[in-house]
């Protein structure tokens, strides 16, 4: 059995996010050819590093990267850390001969992305984005639909990622509030790939933004100006002409988590919503429409944890699914296609297009234009 060391850099929620989906693999998905090991965490606060050894098993803390990357038992390279990091570890990783998977947005700026694409696709090495929401069972069975012609030609559709974690004025600023984040960054990532990768790609954005409070108070207790916004709406013009609006915010009181889409064809349409993860809703248009509404009507199809193999063993393909499962089988993807000599997917390719996409609606936000992407 093939063995892969593993190296987490950044040991924060999405740290301890993907260090899950490695240990819990064996399980979701038995018997495989190879096995992954944790061996090095690494963190600029000791203490994270040093419980992720001490209770998430890994075999040695560290703060320095570069350990990380010069440890020969390691060949796979984890990017848990804030975005503006991305760009400068992405690439040490790769020169050192690693296979990185990157969390979301792969860098902050276009420039930054496009290059990490070309040095990845030079290096031979998988380089794959933690584009995450791809691989729920629903919404894999939704790209397989739109895929066989089943929804027909797209028409329009609509996007959300909402939170409400910004309403606060008295929260504390963290870097998601600083010059590498805001909510486009962070949840627009998401929303824009999930809907592109169904609908195809976009030809032109406008987008306006806000920012709710102009300070916030900082963990020092001082006020801080906050300039990134919480709150984005995007109107993207697909090259058929179809529109669709794309809507990312932390500041949508009353929800928690909440991505949804729905997109309309000329054949059918599809509505999922992840906090109801197990049902993908499809509307076929081909159905007769007659007396009391004949046969149409969106009908739910009951995706819960139907992954192909080896995904379908554990738990039962009928048990409900959670959000956490999505990472498991991105994770389960990327050592897959290193195991297979496959580029990653989604590739860093596709983090660079979604980093142009969202360089083209900051630009619209600023000059209060329709931009061509």
């Amino acid at each position: 059995m093939t063995e892969y060391g593993v190296g987490i850099i950044g040991m924060g929620f999405m740290g301890k996010t993907h260090t899950f989906a490695h240990k819990t693999m064996p399980f979701y998905y038995p018997n495989l050819p190879y096995k992954t090991t944790l061996i090095g965490a690494c963190n600029r606060s000791m203490p994270a590093a040093e419980y992720a050894r001490d209770s998430l098993g890994f075999q040695y803390a560290t703060q320095s990267e570069d350990e990380i990357f010069a440890d020969e038992r390691i060949q796979l390279v984890h990017i848990c850390t804030p975005n503006e990091y991305h760009y400068e570890q992405v690439k040490k990783a790769l020169a050192a001969g690693k296979h990185v998977y990157c969390d979301k947005p792969l860098t902050v700026s276009t420039d930054e992305a496009e290059e990490l694409a070309e040095l990845a696709a030079k290096s031979g090495k998988t380089a794959q984005v933690a584009f995450q929401n791809r691989f729920f069972p629903a919404t894999l069975r939704a790209r397989q639909l739109i895929e066989e012609g089943r929804i027909g030609e797209i028409l329009c559709f609509r996007g959300e990622y909402l939170h409400s974690g910004a309403i606060d004025p008295n929260r504390p600023m963290g870097w998601k509030q600083g010059s590498s984040g805001g909510v486009l960054l962070d949840l627009g990532s998401h929303i824009l790939d999930l809907v592109g990768t169904l609908v195809g790609r976009y030809d032109s954005v406008f987008c306006t933004r806000r920012v709710l409070y102009p300070e916030r108070p900082g963990k020092d207790g001082k006020m801080h100006a906050i300039t990134k916004e919480d709150h984005v709406t995007m109107l993207l013009t697909l090259a058929n002409g179809a529109t669709g609006t794309i809507e990312a915010s932390k500041i949508a009181t009353g929800v928690d988590d909440e991505l949804r889409f729905e997109i309309h064809g000329t054949k059918g349409a599809l509505k999922f919503h992840v906090m109801q993860p197990n049902t993908l809703w499809f509307y076929d248009n081909t159905k007769p429409e007659g007396v009391y509404g004949g046969e149409r009507g969106f009908t739910a199809i009951e995706c819960t944890a139907r992954y192909a193999p080896p995904g379908n063993v554990f738990p039962s393909q009928k048990n409900g699914i959670g959000w956490i499962r999505s990472h498991c089988h991105s994770l389960y993807t990327f050592v897959d296609n290193v195991h297979n000599g496959r580029p990653g997917a989604p590739s860093f390719a596709d983090g660079a297009y979604i980093q142009r996409v969202m360089a083209s609606a900051a630009e619209s936000a600023d000059t209060g234009k329709v931009v061509k992407i």
